[in-house]
């Protein structure tokens, strides 16, 4: 996918970081290579030419590690393996070193072999064969991962996961960045607030955004106000399917820093996210750390993060009728919304904080290690 390092903002990456994080809580991390395996196309050519780099870039790390004075890692660790992206570079670094190798977020698709990706398709899965410990951020990908594991004990399961306390702590000062919220678009105080934070390109992002604007067109009538954050390639498309929505209704608010989204997300009273096709969703995470209650389409690894009827409400994938529906209950019970805010503040801060993680992370590590010795 992308490096942890890109500057184009994504949940892969902020994941990416964030399992850095947390393994540098009792490990040292080094980032050994940027090298970008993602073939979109299904181009064979492409990707044997990507085996050929990534098969020169483990050549060249191994060379670095065994020699003189140099100390090689003690482990390997690839993040978001899948038919279009295999790990051209742990498999060979970890069998030359000797040392053991784990992937987090691996997804197996058994449809895809024979087809354009099948290149890339049986790299990947020779690779989640070899694995020491494969870790899973989401259950839905565990049905088809578990079959082709030689030991499935060293497939582990682990919440998706951020640093939940600047988050809690905006949340603690809801009323002032709401104040904010209101003064910077114009808001009508007593209006709720709707919230939409996503990347503005084609696919699933501009269908997401399709149904909400098809959602929203049906509940027009009701009492709220919805600021997005975003930018994009698509932008001038997710615009336009707002277009049949009151322009007093909506505000644009473009791209915004990962610094500035605590505040965001606590000053909003609902997160609405149509989710076609999401893994799980970072933004929806860190929303219900900062006290905001979720709508969003019942998903992929979404109903790992947003708990149905206990911290917001699923709905049929797609379905913007549904969708309308759900937003429409919670816009007019809040006291709903406040046992769902209260509900994300709390299992987020026991499941999904980063020190939560860093322990389960270590653990594997550990289990891996001694497997491997044995």
């Amino acid at each position: 996918m992308k490096s942890p390092t890109s500057p184009v903002p994504s949940g892969d990456r902020e994941m990416a970081r964030n399992l850095i994080r947390a393994l540098d809580a009792s490990h040292e991390v080094i980032l050994a290579s940027e090298f970008v395996s993602r073939d979109g196309a299904g181009d064979p050519v492409r990707q044997r030419a990507l085996a050929v780099e990534g098969g020169a870039i483990a050549g060249a790390l191994v060379e670095n590690w065994q020699s003189p004075g140099i100390s090689p890692p003690d482990a390997w660790f690839t993040y978001h393996v899948y038919h279009k992206a295999a790990d051209w570079i742990g498999p060979s670094v970890s069998a030359a070193l000797n040392i053991p190798y784990f992937m987090a977020e691996v997804s197996h698709a058994p449809k895809q072999a024979g087809g354009p990706w099948d290149i890339s398709y049986r790299a990947a899965e020779a690779a989640m064969r070899q694995a020491d410990g494969i870790i899973g951020l989401s259950s839905l990908d565990a049905a088809c991962v578990l079959p082709i594991l030689p030991d499935p004990a060293c497939y582990h399961r682990l919440q998706p996961f951020t640093d939940t306390a600047p988050l809690a702590d905006a949340e603690e000062k809801r009323a002032r960045h709401r104040a904010t919220l209101v003064a910077s678009f114009n808001l009508q105080p007593d209006t709720p607030i709707l919230l939409a934070v996503g990347m503005m390109r084609n696919g699933d992002k501009l269908a997401s955004y399709r149904v909400l604007a098809d959602a929203l067109k049906i509940i027009e009538g009701g009492n709220w106000s919805l600021v997005i954050f975003g930018d994009g390639p698509a932008r001038g498309a997710v615009e336009g399917a707002f277009e049949r929505i009151d322009a007093n209704r909506l505000s644009f608010a473009g791209r915004v820093s990962p610094e500035d989204l605590p505040a965001i997300y606590a000053g909003a009273d609902l997160m609405v996210w149509p989710a076609i096709n999401e893994s799980y969703g970072m933004a929806m995470l860190e929303a219900q750390a900062a006290g905001l209650p979720v709508v969003a389409g019942r998903t992929g690894g979404v109903p790992d993060v947003v708990r149905d009827g206990e911290t917001g409400d699923l709905c049929a994938i797609g379905d913007a009728r549904a969708f309308a529906d759900a937003v429409a209950l919670l816009l007019t019970d809040p006291a709903r919304r406040d046992t769902y805010r209260a509900n994300a503040l709390r299992l987020t801060a026991v499941e999904n904080d980063l020190s939560v993680a860093a322990d389960r992370l270590n653990s594997i590590l550990e289990i891996g290690r001694r497997n491997r010795a044995a």
